[in-house]
């Protein structure tokens, strides 16, 4: 059975509406005479007239599309497969957990029971400094409140695979011993590593391995075309409809398309049937909205305090990057912009430009700075209350094929087909990026929820969520009595009650 293709009966080309509900777009459709025609009520050729007409309304805005810009300024590197590992080196743990109370006896060693997932990191000849357990004085019977014990691991147990130390400075027998007894250490204590320390002639320690955990991401395969008749070029128009004001226009939808998947595209990808050329993969890539590893679920009015808050969380943790950029929904936008910063005229704001020319808000902190810049991408995709704090230096732009333009004629027709074709991915490196959620949707499976707790008693009822991280900006001693103004604690469940947070961040 012959397909037929009827060449005679054009027919009718409905336009649909654009987001102002005007009749503008007719999608996959060349710019042809008949097809304009056809789609404008029946404008023919010698009607289409040329007047003046407002030079700015096709500019090309390309502070629409603030996610792809940022793409476009960040490290690209170019791969060969449109599937990448894409490794992720985090910076080291300083901060180890205990699992189990140590018991004060007499033993001049011990070991140290430590989470499975910290046994491995304390190396031989490594310090140790358990913060919150007081040592002890050169005498070995007087406490030093403040001074915090420290401990040095001389091997490590072959049963438990927990480190095996000895106290620095821990009690002691007699103030003449040159070795200290095993001091107690409380379930769930937090031990900084510290550097370790040789005696006299070895020369050799064990070397620490770097091992990269690598996630697949997928690069997204994304082309634009369109055609234009030769007739339809030689017309003088109603409106100058010319190949430089249809191309603009189609880039910059395919530029706001792009943007949008580069935010909220779900990984993925799946095998289609080409004619004659037989079965091809699709691959889809994953928008950066389901890629971090923090999220902050913020809901009432932002205060200076939250702002802080934020900027301490962004600046201080294991990763710290150089600069901060917040692309912030419109409502998000607007709640920063309403704070009241007469209390803290130590704060700067700043109406400038920043490196990539866009026009933004900066807000200096002592932590640093954070620039913020509306993105209407946000808007469109419903998070209007949200926003992306993100670490410019820490954007990676994966390219399976460089982005392409081409011209070439229609075979057999009188018309020109121009496009372009683009084939590549963004993904974030590092933990420090924060997605700011103000939609009240669910966290992401694989991220840390955290939230700023704005009061003095501990949190109940629908508040008190397992596993979600409380910055608090007031002491609340109800959670612990080291729970204080600027900690940060985290649930754990009912049975195993509160525990600080040494902000970790899993990858």
């Amino acid at each position: 059975m012959t397909e037929t293709v009827n060449l005679t009966t054009p027919g009718s080309i409905e336009p649909t509406t654009g987001t102002a509900d005007y009749a503008t777009q007719a999608p996959g459709a060349p710019a042809t005479v008949s097809n304009l025609a056809s789609a404008t009520g029946g404008i023919a050729p010698g009607a289409m007239v040329e007047p003046d007409i407002d030079e700015q309304l096709f500019s090309f805005q390309s502070e629409d599309t603030a996610l792809m810009s940022l793409m476009l300024r960040s490290r690209k590197v170019k791969v060969n497969s449109p599937e990448v590992e894409h490794f992720m080196i985090d910076e080291q743990r300083s901060t180890l957990t205990t699992s189990a109370v140590v018991a004060k006896a007499s033993n001049m060693q011990f070991i140290l029971p430590l989470e499975s997932r910290d046994q491995n990191l304390p190396r031989d000849y490594h310090t140790l400094l358990v913060t919150g357990v007081d040592g002890y004085a050169d005498d070995g019977s007087t406490r030093t409140p403040g001074r915090d014990l420290m401990l040095f691991v001389t091997g490590r147990d072959s049963t438990t695979n927990n480190p095996v130390v000895r106290a620095i400075n821990g009690p002691k027998n007699a103030r003449t011993d040159l070795y200290c007894t095993t001091p107690f250490i409380p379930k769930g204590a937090k031990v900084k590593m510290l550097a370790n320390a040789m005696y006299e002639t070895p020369k050799e320690v064990d070397p620490d391995l770097i091992v990269p955990q690598p996630e697949t991401i997928y690069l997204q395969k994304r082309g634009m075309n369109q055609i234009v008749s030769d007739y339809f070029e030689a017309q003088r128009k109603h409106i100058p409809f010319s190949q430089s004001i249809i191309a603009e226009q189609a880039i910059l939808n395919f530029k706001r398309a792009g943007n949008r998947t580069l935010w909220a595209g779900r990984k993925g990808k799946l095998a289609v049937n080409v004619p004659r050329l037989g079965e091809q993969l699709v691959y889809f890539t994953e928008g950066l909205r389901w890629q971090f590893k923090r999220e902050l679920h913020h809901s009432g009015t932002w205060t200076i305090e939250k702002l802080i808050a934020m900027a301490k969380m962004f600046y201080t943790g294991e990763d710290v990057p150089k600069n901060a950029t917040l692309l912030a929904g419109k409502n998000l936008l607007e709640q920063i912009q309403c704070i009241d910063f007469s209390k803290h005229p130590e704060i700067q704001i700043l109406a400038t430009h920043n490196a990539i020319g866009w026009a933004v808000t900066r807000i200096h902190t002592v932590f640093g700075d954070i620039d913020i810049k509306r993105e209407p991408t946000l808007d469109t995709l419903g998070w209007s209350n949200s926003g992306a704090l993100l670490g410019d230096d820490r954007l990676v732009h994966y390219t399976y094929s460089a982005q392409h333009e081409f011209s070439d004629r229609v075979d057999g027709e009188e018309a020109t087909r121009r496009g372009m074709v683009v084939w590549d991915g963004l993904a974030l490196k590092g933990a420090c990026h924060l997605w700011i959620e103000g939609e009240g949707a669910a966290s992401n499976a694989s991220s840390v929820n955290y939230v700023i707790w704005e009061s003095s008693d501990a949190p109940t009822g629908d508040d008190l969520v397992a596993g979600q991280v409380y910055l608090l900006t007031m002491d609340c001693p109800s959670i612990d009595d080291d729970a204080v103004a600027g900690s940060m604690w985290q649930y754990v469940s009912a049975k195993d009650g509160w525990s600080e947070y040494s902000e970790e961040i899993s990858a």
